[in-house]
């Protein structure tokens, strides 16, 4: 989870006029650790500033992933979900049950990427991995 005010800050950086509502967007992105959709920023930002309208949401989202201060994902329900860019790179394991987004990071995998983009004569410069699973039954 991000600083409350780490989203702002790389918006000034980026040169980002901030309005007091994107200042609100900003600050429920950084303190949501569940890969929100854009309804679910819409309801939270709403709790804060009922004045937000749902377009203002879509607008700001936009933004901040066109300034690369947010990743967007699509895991694949149809709905993007968006996360700050995060400081260390991580993978992403979707529940697709419950549609739980758990973030994993494994160096065999990260090691193993590497070398296959180097077998095809490549060198890697990013990468995103999605596993997607159900809960193992319990006994």
């Amino acid at each position: 989870m991000g600083m409350p005010d780490r989203l702002e800050k790389l918006c000034a950086d980026k040169g980002l006029r901030m309005t007091e509502q994107r200042r609100t967007i900003a600050r429920v992105l950084s303190e949501s650790d569940d890969h929100p959709d854009v309804e679910t920023v819409y309801q939270r930002a709403s709790e804060v500033d009922p004045k937000i309208g749902l377009a203002t949401v879509y607008r700001t989202l936009r933004l901040f992933e066109e300034a690369n201060i947010l990743e967007r994902h699509d895991f694949g329900d149809g709905r993007a979900r968006y996360e700050e860019v995060p400081e260390e790179h991580h993978d992403h394991l979707i529940d697709v049950k419950s549609g739980a987004v758990i973030e994993f990071r494994n160096e065999a995998i990260e090691k193993l990427q590497h070398e296959v983009a180097r077998k095809l004569g490549y060198r890697l410069v990013d990468h995103r991995l999605e596993l997607y699973g159900v809960p193992l039954e319990e006994d």
